[in-house]
């Protein structure tokens, strides 16, 4: 299939920035950027009209831009705590999606949508992770989600506690070693 190509309406992550002329297959134009409003095709009509809305566009930008880094600077930090069932050894029963956090930072005070949350892969293990979320093209911030089974237990890994410390009244483990006498032990004959 031949490529598309269409004119850029705003930056986009990996691909250009606003007014940029972009070839790209036809399904990524045709199911995210040409719905989502991020491209139109790129003919002499098109190109005329881009070109009278050009200050317009980027004025509109530039000020949702400045909106966005507002925000950033006030959430800037933000900390969510999810609650999971989760296997003695850490491991989730299931994972965390990019729902989960954007509904704990609506909760928290940041409305976000789950288009917005960028994960590296899936949480799949209790404790605390990184993951970014996307305010504007332009400007993106960092939230820590606290991933624990109870509310007490996301306290200690947020104080930086280790879950599996042993406790003060637990007994250390004793080495098999130490458990023999040397003087018990069977001699080799000579």
């Amino acid at each position: 299939m031949a490529a598309v190509e269409l004119i850029l309406l705003q930056r986009v992550e990996k691909l250009g920035q606003m007014g940029d002329l972009v070839k790209v297959k036809p399904g990524y134009a045709r199911n995210f950027l040409l719905p989502q409003k991020k491209a139109i095709r790129a003919n002499k009509a098109n190109l005329a009209k881009f070109e009278a809305e050009r200050a317009q566009l980027e004025a509109q930008n530039i000020k949702r831009r400045e909106e966005a880094e507002r925000l950033a600077e006030r959430v800037g930090g933000m900390s969510v705590v999810i609650l999971r069932q989760a296997g003695e050894s850490g491991s989730l029963y299931g994972s965390v999606s990019p729902r989960d956090i954007s509904d704990a930072c609506t909760a928290g005070g940041l409305t976000v949508n789950r288009g917005q949350v960028v994960l590296d892969g899936p949480i799949k293990t209790l404790g605390l992770s990184k993951v970014r979320v996307v305010l504007h093209p332009e400007v993106s911030l960092s939230v820590t989600v606290n991933v624990a089974r109870s509310v007490e237990e996301a306290e200690k890994q947020a104080r930086g506690e280790a879950l599996n410390a042993p406790d003060d009244d637990e007994e250390e483990e004793i080495a098999a070693e130490d458990l023999l006498d040397p003087s018990e032990a069977p001699q080799p004959e000579v």
